[in-house]
């Protein structure tokens, strides 16, 4: 049982990946905001099952590729493309996009609806069987429970962030994008998203998070692509993938 979670509340352990996950392909991404180029010609593979740190300076382009991967940005030049595991191109996105779950900066809630109302429109638009029982053992886990009654926009920081990644779990996810998750978060929450990434990766989930420093998060990764001005710097794998942090 997580630590948050409220002694009667209904609880579950982290969701498992639904489908094998797709792989991720990049071939030279670019992408510009006016003046600015975020992405310059970026070429990458995130193989199904990897636990991938973006890691950078603010401005070096990781919350623009995490979303160029989610398929919220379209790149100005280059292709990114999701395939299955016999390397066949998956065509339709909406197929694709029901894989992803993501997390940014915008919490994508809405304010005047209960964290329990706004899961409960999540999982209802993704079709989700048994939403209602999926959404009680989910807000449990969060240490929300007592709490799923009350409107968003009367949450800490903290607390819609915890609302964000949970609906971003919610449909088990096979690629899951998450840029600063850890953002708002006191320790105790930072633990138990921990925990809920771990046990999703286990069960094969692709995972791409930026981050800055080290933190329990870190230790799961199994790489890191430093990224700066846009470009890719470096490309790390296995064990030295913290260190690197």
């Amino acid at each position: 049982m997580s630590t948050l979670a409220a002694p009667d509340a209904p609880h579950a352990g982290p969701p498992a990946a639904a489908v094998i996950p797709p792989s991720i392909l990049l071939r030279q991404v670019s992408k510009r905001y006016g003046a600015v180029t975020a992405l310059r010609g970026v070429t990458l593979k995130f193989a199904p099952g990897e636990f991938v740190l973006l890691l950078g300076p603010n401005g070096s382009g990781k919350s623009t590729l995490l979303r160029v991967a989610a398929l919220l940005a379209r790149p100005d030049t280059g292709q990114v493309d999701f395939a299955d595991a016999g390397g066949v191109v998956l065509r339709d996105p909406r197929e694709v996009k029901r894989s992803i779950g993501f997390v940014g900066h915008n919490s994508l809630l809405y304010d005047d609806l209960t964290a329990e109302e706004n899961l409960l429109f999540f999982a209802r638009l993704y079709g989700l069987e048994h939403a209602a029982a999926r959404v009680a053992d989910s807000i449990g886990a969060t240490g929300l429970w007592k709490r799923r009654g009350d409107l968003v926009r009367t949450f800490s920081r903290g607390m819609r962030q915890r609302v964000s990644i949970t609906r971003a779990l919610l449909h088990r996810p096979g690629v899951l994008l998450l840029d600063e998750p850890a953002a708002a978060l006191d320790r105790e929450a930072v633990g138990w998203l921990a925990q809920a990434l771990r046990a999703l990766h286990d069960s094969g989930c692709t995972v791409l998070m930026s981050t800055h420093g080290r933190s329990d998060l870190t230790a799961l990764a199994t790489r890191a692509v430093r990224l700066e001005t846009g470009e890719v710097k470096s490309d790390v794998g296995g064990p030295a993938a913290e260190a690197e942090a």
